[in-house]
């Protein structure tokens, strides 16, 4: 390691991705510098969905309280015939799930990022540097060197970071320093989309989203916080999406839901939705998160959640090397352990976009929505983490451990910071032991401590669960005798 480097870390992009990694980072004690293209936050909608898990992030850095004031609960999504006969019902329960937060949420992309930002504000060794265009990126081996040039300013300056993440985008600057390609998964097709805001509360209509699967104009429509509401349109091979944002166009779509009279245009894009994911992740001390390494249809809203799902995988695997001595183990298990999960959430999100534009019980039977029985529907999915870190033949191994209420009415993440955690049950004899001579850096938590815990070490059917910052289960302990070979096995994060 050189005698200076100027951060811990260079984050690249603060959209919601770089912007939940850069306070994690810092929650770690990491000195973090974000670089941003933008003078000024985007202040019109882009994403606008999250799920439980994601929200568990938010809290996890102390914007969910502050966040929610700004949510509305999403109900599902109807998939309907041109007909308007109702082919699939996906709605999503109200009930609070295992993550401690409800399934689905809708949000404001704006909303968000002022929540991100105003949390990295309170930590004085980040550094957000806006209308900063990077403009090289060079791993010396021990460190990496980040060029990139200020707005008004013709010279070009630079940083020295022990890491780099690139949470750049589609068209990441990131990956392409890295020499790093997109492997297309099959799935392309051009859309417009089309976001109002309502000025007339006579307008009646959908509170939930509605999929138009229509082979002539799939469409898509999703009611949003507040007044917002959004349309997407799919663009036919013959026509010119520039043409169809003309304005008397968008009004031409948009008439059987809504008029110039009950609303005003707020943004207006072309996108090409497509699925594909980045071959490599990291190169050396560089990395790629979010829309950067994998690009995924928009049909389930889990762009913006795969993204703040790498940032929670990558954060403290960081930390531990910055902590400890760079390790190319535990960075390798970085892409390996996230690459399987967000391909069958594109993969999943891909069938849906087939299935929207086709009808027909033959096209049904052959996307997601097919059941074992012979029904059809939809459920929320949670893929598995790839291979990684701890034994593959540990059946608990990278499940999540549930936000559970504890007897004081506050929740289990209560107890942690940034450190691993070892959840014992007291039938374990040599618990007082384990933390002799800082020998344990983890929490300890044990079931005479909060008894509440000892149902669910009973659930999984152990004594002993060794649980990682991200809140995944890295080890499991069954009983009996081998307690201290559990404890010498999981050394890497126990010291």
């Amino acid at each position: 390691m050189p005698e200076k480097v100027d951060f811990d870390v260079v984050v690249i992009g603060l959209g919601p991705t770089g912007g939940t990694l850069a306070n994690l980072l810092a929650m770690h004690g990491l000195s973090v510098c974000v670089l941003e293209r933008e003078a000024a936050l985007y202040n019109l909608p882009r994403a606008v969905h999250f799920d439980d898990e994601i929200m568990r992030v938010f809290q996890t850095i102390g914007i969910a309280d502050r966040l929610r004031r700004h949510l509305i609960v999403n109900r599902g999504t109807k998939f309907i015939d041109p007909e308007g006969k109702v082919l699939i019902d996906w709605p999503r329960p109200r009930a609070v799930t295992e993550n401690g937060w409800q399934p689905s949420y809708r949000f404001h992309q704006p909303d968000l990022e002022r929540c991100l930002r105003r949390a990295l504000a309170q930590y004085e060794h980040v550094t957000i540097t806006s209308g900063a265009r990077t403009t090289s990126i060079r791993d010396h081996g021990d460190h990496v060197e980040i060029g990139f040039q200020q707005a008004g300013e013709a010279a070009n300056r630079g940083l020295r970071s022990r890491y780099v993440v690139g949470c750049d985008g589609a068209r990441s600057l990131t990956r392409s320093a890295m020499g790093v390609e997109m492997a297309s998964l099959g799935f392309e097709q051009t859309w417009v989309v089309i976001d109002l805001l309502l000025t007339s509360r006579a307008v009646d209509l959908p509170d939930r989203t509605i999929q138009y699967c229509n082979p002539d104009r799939p469409a898509t429509y999703c009611r949003n916080v507040g007044r917002r509401r959004r349309w997407e349109f799919a663009v036919g091979p013959d026509e010119s999406p520039e043409a169809m944002l003309e304005e008397a166009a968008i009004w031409d779509f948009l008439a059987p839901w809504v008029g110039p009279a009950a609303a005003r245009l707020e943004r207006k894009a072309i996108y090409t939705f497509k699925s594909a994911l980045a071959r490599q992740w990291q190169k050396g001390r560089v990395f790629i998160a979010g829309d950067a390494a994998h690009l995924m249809p928009p049909f389930m809203g889990q762009g913006m959640c795969a993204g703040i799902r790498d940032t929670a995988n990558l954060a403290w695997k960081i930390s531990f090397c910055v902590r400890k001595g760079h390790d190319e183990e535990l960075l390798r298990s970085y892409q390996s352990e996230r690459e399987q999960n967000v391909r069958e959430y594109i993969e999943t999100t891909s069938r849906m976009g087939e299935f929207i534009n086709a009808l027909g019980d033959a096209q049904i039977s052959n996307t997601v929505f097919a059941r074992p029985d012979g029904t059809v529907g939809m459920n929320s999915i949670t893929p598995s983490l790839g291979s990684g870190l701890g034994d593959a033949a540990d059946a608990l191994l990278n499940r999540t451990f549930p936000n559970v209420t504890l007897a004081d009415g506050s929740s289990f993440d209560r107890w942690f910071s940034t450190r691993p955690i070892l959840i014992a049950s007291s039938v374990i004899g040599n618990l007082q032991n384990i933390g002799a001579g800082n020998a344990v850096e983890g929490q300890i938590v044990t079931t005479t401590q909060t008894p509440e815990l000892a149902p669910l070490l009973g659930q999984f059917g152990v004594a002993a669960l060794l649980l990682r910052p991200d809140r995944r289960i890295l080890a499991s302990f069954p009983g009996g005798a081998g307690f201290d070979e559990f404890l010498a096995a999981n050394r890497m994060l126990l010291s």
